[in-house]
Protein backbone atom coordinates (compact mmCIF):
# COMPACT_ATOMS: atom_id res chain seq x y z
CA UNK A 1 0.00 0.00 0.00
CA UNK A 2 1.64 3.81 -0.72
CA UNK A 3 1.09 6.57 1.78
CA UNK A 4 -1.91 7.51 0.93
CA UNK A 5 -3.83 4.29 1.22
CA UNK A 6 -2.05 3.90 4.37
CA UNK A 7 -3.93 7.19 5.53
CA UNK A 8 -7.25 6.23 3.98
CA UNK A 9 -7.20 3.01 5.80
CA UNK A 10 -6.59 4.66 9.11
CA UNK A 11 -9.03 7.02 8.56
CA UNK A 12 -11.42 4.38 8.02
CA UNK A 13 -10.75 2.48 11.04
CA UNK A 14 -10.49 5.01 13.25
CA UNK A 15 -14.15 6.16 12.10
CA UNK A 16 -15.41 3.04 12.73
CA UNK A 17 -13.71 3.23 16.35
CA UNK A 18 -15.67 6.37 16.72
CA UNK A 19 -18.80 5.05 15.78
CA UNK A 20 -18.28 1.89 18.13
CA UNK A 21 -17.59 4.77 20.92
CA UNK A 22 -20.57 6.52 20.18
CA UNK A 23 -22.99 3.88 20.10
CA UNK A 24 -21.51 2.80 23.15
CA UNK A 25 -21.84 6.33 24.74
CA UNK A 26 -25.47 6.56 23.60
CA UNK A 27 -26.33 2.95 24.81
CA UNK A 28 -24.06 4.11 28.26
CA UNK A 29 -26.56 6.83 28.54
CA UNK A 30 -29.49 4.76 28.70
CA UNK A 31 -27.99 2.29 31.36
CA UNK A 32 -27.28 4.92 33.71
CA UNK A 33 -31.24 5.22 34.42
CA UNK A 34 -32.87 2.05 33.59
CA UNK A 35 -32.04 -1.66 34.26
CA UNK A 36 -31.50 -4.46 32.11
CA UNK A 37 -33.25 -7.07 33.33
CA UNK A 38 -32.27 -7.94 36.44
CA UNK A 39 -28.96 -5.94 35.74
CA UNK A 40 -29.30 -2.98 37.77
CA UNK A 41 -28.67 0.42 36.13
CA UNK A 42 -25.22 1.78 35.96
CA UNK A 43 -26.56 4.71 38.11
CA UNK A 44 -27.09 2.12 40.77
CA UNK A 45 -23.21 0.44 40.26
CA UNK A 46 -21.73 4.03 40.62
CA UNK A 47 -23.56 4.74 43.73
CA UNK A 48 -23.68 1.55 45.25
CA UNK A 49 -20.43 2.50 47.44
CA UNK A 50 -22.12 5.64 48.80
CA UNK A 51 -25.01 3.96 49.32
CA UNK A 52 -23.69 1.58 51.45
CA UNK A 53 -22.07 3.94 54.35
CA UNK A 54 -24.82 3.96 57.35
CA UNK A 55 -27.67 5.95 56.76
CA UNK A 56 -27.09 7.75 60.06
CA UNK A 57 -24.02 9.51 58.66
CA UNK A 58 -25.89 10.06 54.99
CA UNK A 59 -27.32 13.34 54.68
CA UNK A 60 -30.45 13.42 54.39
CA UNK A 61 -29.93 11.36 57.76
CA UNK A 62 -31.99 8.41 57.33
CA UNK A 63 -33.30 9.12 54.04
CA UNK A 64 -33.13 7.91 50.66
CA UNK A 65 -29.25 7.14 49.28
CA UNK A 66 -29.18 10.55 46.71
CA UNK A 67 -25.83 12.58 45.38
CA UNK A 68 -26.04 16.09 45.64
CA UNK A 69 -26.68 18.24 42.05
CA UNK A 70 -25.21 21.88 42.79
CA UNK A 71 -25.44 23.50 39.30
CA UNK A 72 -27.93 22.92 36.58
CA UNK A 73 -26.99 20.05 34.19
CA UNK A 74 -24.42 18.69 36.28
CA UNK A 75 -26.60 15.68 36.54
CA UNK A 76 -26.58 15.11 32.71
CA UNK A 77 -23.21 15.99 32.56
CA UNK A 78 -22.53 13.28 34.98
CA UNK A 79 -25.05 10.83 32.78
CA UNK A 80 -22.89 11.50 29.41
CA UNK A 81 -19.36 10.88 31.23
CA UNK A 82 -20.31 8.03 32.91
CA UNK A 83 -22.35 6.51 29.84
CA UNK A 84 -19.59 7.26 27.83
CA UNK A 85 -17.19 5.71 29.73
CA UNK A 86 -19.12 2.30 30.07
CA UNK A 87 -20.15 2.39 26.64
CA UNK A 88 -15.62 2.34 26.26
CA UNK A 89 -15.58 -0.43 28.29
CA UNK A 90 -18.26 -2.41 26.79
CA UNK A 91 -17.22 -1.64 23.11
CA UNK A 92 -13.62 -2.27 23.52
CA UNK A 93 -13.47 -5.21 21.50
CA UNK A 94 -14.95 -3.28 18.66
CA UNK A 95 -12.47 -0.14 18.72
CA UNK A 96 -9.43 -2.52 19.45
CA UNK A 97 -10.02 -5.03 16.91
CA UNK A 98 -10.01 -1.66 14.70
CA UNK A 99 -6.39 -0.22 15.38
CA UNK A 100 -5.77 -4.22 15.02
CA UNK A 101 -6.62 -4.37 12.00
CA UNK A 102 -4.72 -1.24 11.04
CA UNK A 103 -1.23 -2.45 12.48
CA UNK A 104 -1.50 -6.25 12.09
CA UNK A 105 -0.79 -6.89 8.65
CA UNK A 106 2.79 -5.35 9.58
CA UNK A 107 3.60 -7.63 12.20
CA UNK A 108 5.18 -11.01 11.49
CA UNK A 109 3.19 -14.12 13.38
CA UNK A 110 5.33 -14.11 16.24
CA UNK A 111 5.05 -10.20 16.70
CA UNK A 112 1.26 -10.94 16.63
CA UNK A 113 0.94 -13.58 19.24
CA UNK A 114 2.96 -11.44 21.61
CA UNK A 115 0.68 -8.31 21.03
CA UNK A 116 -2.86 -10.23 21.19
CA UNK A 117 -0.75 -11.98 24.75
CA UNK A 118 -0.39 -7.96 25.76
CA UNK A 119 -3.36 -7.00 24.96
CA UNK A 120 -5.65 -9.82 26.69
CA UNK A 121 -3.22 -10.18 29.76
CA UNK A 122 -3.62 -6.29 30.18
CA UNK A 123 -7.48 -6.19 29.70
CA UNK A 124 -7.74 -8.82 32.23
CA UNK A 125 -5.41 -7.25 34.55
CA UNK A 126 -7.28 -3.57 34.07
CA UNK A 127 -10.13 -5.30 35.12
CA UNK A 128 -9.12 -6.90 37.82
CA UNK A 129 -7.74 -4.10 39.29
CA UNK A 130 -11.08 -1.97 38.90
CA UNK A 131 -12.86 -4.52 40.05
CA UNK A 132 -10.62 -4.63 43.54
CA UNK A 133 -11.22 -0.93 43.58
CA UNK A 134 -14.63 -0.83 43.41
CA UNK A 135 -15.07 -3.40 46.46
CA UNK A 136 -12.59 -1.47 48.33
CA UNK A 137 -14.56 1.86 47.49
CA UNK A 138 -16.83 1.59 50.56
CA UNK A 139 -14.27 0.76 52.82
CA UNK A 140 -12.52 3.62 52.09
CA UNK A 141 -15.67 6.29 51.97
CA UNK A 142 -16.51 4.51 55.48
CA UNK A 143 -13.47 5.37 57.18
CA UNK A 144 -12.98 8.74 55.30
CA UNK A 145 -16.47 10.05 56.51
CA UNK A 146 -15.66 9.04 60.23
CA UNK A 147 -13.62 11.98 60.65
CA UNK A 148 -15.01 15.04 62.52
CA UNK A 149 -16.24 13.23 65.45
CA UNK A 150 -19.77 12.92 64.39
CA UNK A 151 -20.06 16.85 63.55
CA UNK A 152 -20.68 16.28 59.91
CA UNK A 153 -23.15 14.22 57.73
CA UNK A 154 -21.63 13.45 54.62
CA UNK A 155 -23.38 14.27 51.30
CA UNK A 156 -21.30 13.96 48.08
CA UNK A 157 -21.57 16.35 44.90
CA UNK A 158 -22.43 14.24 42.06
CA UNK A 159 -18.98 15.43 40.36
CA UNK A 160 -17.21 15.18 42.93
CA UNK A 161 -18.14 11.32 43.64
CA UNK A 162 -18.06 10.87 40.54
CA UNK A 163 -14.27 11.86 39.82
CA UNK A 164 -13.42 9.80 43.42
CA UNK A 165 -14.49 6.94 42.36
CA UNK A 166 -13.29 7.00 38.20
CA UNK A 167 -9.94 7.94 39.55
CA UNK A 168 -9.97 4.94 42.37
CA UNK A 169 -10.85 2.72 39.60
CA UNK A 170 -8.28 4.16 36.73
CA UNK A 171 -5.40 4.07 39.99
CA UNK A 172 -5.88 0.68 40.61
CA UNK A 173 -6.17 -0.87 37.49
CA UNK A 174 -3.00 0.51 36.29
CA UNK A 175 -1.41 -0.44 38.90
CA UNK A 176 -2.15 -4.17 38.10
CA UNK A 177 -0.39 -3.35 34.89
CA UNK A 178 2.88 -3.80 36.78
CA UNK A 179 3.64 -7.44 36.28
CA UNK A 180 3.10 -7.02 32.92
CA UNK A 181 5.59 -4.55 32.50
CA UNK A 182 8.31 -6.48 34.60
CA UNK A 183 7.72 -9.53 32.33
CA UNK A 184 8.13 -7.96 28.90
CA UNK A 185 11.42 -5.78 30.28
CA UNK A 186 12.56 -9.01 31.40
CA UNK A 187 11.46 -10.58 27.75
CA UNK A 188 13.94 -8.35 25.99
CA UNK A 189 16.29 -8.45 28.32
CA UNK A 190 16.63 -5.10 30.30
CA UNK A 191 16.40 -7.25 33.33
CA UNK A 192 17.07 -10.31 34.96
CA UNK A 193 15.41 -12.49 38.34
CA UNK A 194 18.50 -12.47 39.65
CA UNK A 195 18.60 -8.45 39.49
CA UNK A 196 15.14 -8.54 41.14
CA UNK A 197 15.36 -10.47 43.25
CA UNK A 198 18.52 -8.47 44.67
CA UNK A 199 16.17 -5.18 44.59
CA UNK A 200 12.78 -7.19 46.32
CA UNK A 201 12.69 -5.16 49.71
CA UNK A 202 13.60 -2.32 47.67
CA UNK A 203 11.16 -2.89 45.01
CA UNK A 204 8.31 -3.71 48.14
CA UNK A 205 9.06 -0.74 50.08
CA UNK A 206 8.18 1.44 46.81
CA UNK A 207 5.39 -0.46 46.00
CA UNK A 208 3.59 0.64 49.53
CA UNK A 209 5.00 4.38 49.48
CA UNK A 210 3.41 4.32 46.27
CA UNK A 211 0.10 3.00 47.26
CA UNK A 212 0.01 5.41 49.93
CA UNK A 213 0.34 8.38 47.60
CA UNK A 214 -2.59 6.87 45.51
CA UNK A 215 -4.95 5.92 47.07
CA UNK A 216 -7.12 8.13 49.22
CA UNK A 217 -6.20 8.64 53.24
CA UNK A 218 -7.44 5.74 54.62
CA UNK A 219 -5.17 2.86 55.51
CA UNK A 220 -7.79 -0.10 53.81
CA UNK A 221 -7.26 1.29 50.05
CA UNK A 222 -3.19 1.68 50.54
CA UNK A 223 -2.97 -1.49 52.10
CA UNK A 224 -5.11 -3.55 50.02
CA UNK A 225 -3.53 -1.77 46.94
CA UNK A 226 -0.20 -2.64 48.11
CA UNK A 227 -0.78 -5.95 48.74
CA UNK A 228 -2.11 -6.98 45.54
CA UNK A 229 0.92 -5.47 44.28
CA UNK A 230 2.99 -7.66 46.41
CA UNK A 231 1.47 -10.99 45.37
CA UNK A 232 1.65 -9.68 41.44
CA UNK A 233 5.39 -8.76 41.81
CA UNK A 234 6.25 -11.85 43.12
CA UNK A 235 3.93 -13.58 40.52
CA UNK A 236 6.09 -11.92 37.81
CA UNK A 237 9.15 -12.40 39.58
CA UNK A 238 8.72 -16.17 39.44
CA UNK A 239 7.94 -15.64 35.86
CA UNK A 240 11.20 -14.07 34.89
CA UNK A 241 12.98 -17.09 37.13
CA UNK A 242 11.32 -19.64 34.88
CA UNK A 243 12.36 -17.62 32.07
CA UNK A 244 15.80 -16.78 32.53
CA UNK A 245 16.74 -20.35 33.61
CA UNK A 246 15.18 -21.63 29.87
CA UNK A 247 17.87 -18.96 28.58
CA UNK A 248 20.54 -19.66 30.65
CA UNK A 249 20.12 -23.58 29.52
CA UNK A 250 19.84 -22.59 25.53
CA UNK A 251 22.78 -20.81 25.60
CA UNK A 252 24.73 -23.44 27.83
CA UNK A 253 23.55 -25.75 25.07
CA UNK A 254 24.74 -23.18 21.86
CA UNK A 255 28.06 -23.01 23.77
CA UNK A 256 27.47 -18.99 24.16
CA UNK A 257 28.80 -19.12 28.20
CA UNK A 258 32.09 -19.79 27.32
CA UNK A 259 32.49 -16.95 24.90
CA UNK A 260 34.84 -13.83 25.89
CA UNK A 261 33.24 -10.78 26.17
CA UNK A 262 35.21 -9.65 22.69
CA UNK A 263 34.72 -12.75 21.11
CA UNK A 264 31.88 -13.67 18.29
CA UNK A 265 29.34 -16.15 18.48
CA UNK A 266 28.88 -19.10 16.87
CA UNK A 267 26.94 -18.19 13.52
CA UNK A 268 26.18 -20.46 10.78
CA UNK A 269 24.68 -19.12 7.75
CA UNK A 270 23.76 -20.77 4.94
CA UNK A 271 22.81 -18.49 1.51
CA UNK A 272 19.46 -19.51 -0.01
CA UNK A 273 19.54 -20.21 -3.85
CA UNK A 274 17.62 -17.08 -4.82
CA UNK A 275 21.24 -15.41 -3.54
CA UNK A 276 22.72 -17.63 -6.56
CA UNK A 277 20.72 -15.88 -9.09
CA UNK A 278 21.67 -12.92 -11.07
CA UNK A 279 20.00 -9.75 -10.57
CA UNK A 280 18.88 -8.84 -13.58
CA UNK A 281 18.65 -11.21 -17.00
CA UNK A 282 17.79 -14.66 -17.53
CA UNK A 283 19.33 -17.30 -16.23
CA UNK A 284 21.57 -19.54 -18.72
CA UNK A 285 19.78 -22.96 -17.37
CA UNK A 286 16.84 -22.04 -18.40
CA UNK A 287 17.62 -21.54 -21.72
CA UNK A 288 16.49 -24.57 -24.40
Amino acid sequence: MSLIEHIYEFRRRLGYALIALVLGGILGFLWFSNRVGSIPSLGELVTGPYCQIPEDMRYPRGGECQLLQTVPFEAFMIQMKVGLTAGAVLFAPVWIYQFWAFIAPGLYSKERKYALTFVGLASMLFAGGALLAYFMAPHALEILTTFGGGEFATWFTGDKYISFVLSLLIIFGVSFELPLLIIMLNRVGVVRYQMLKKWRRGIIMIMFVFAAFVTPADPFSMIALALALCVLFEISLQVTRFHDRKLDKQRGTEGWEDLADDEAAPFEYTPSSIDDEPRGGTRTDDVT
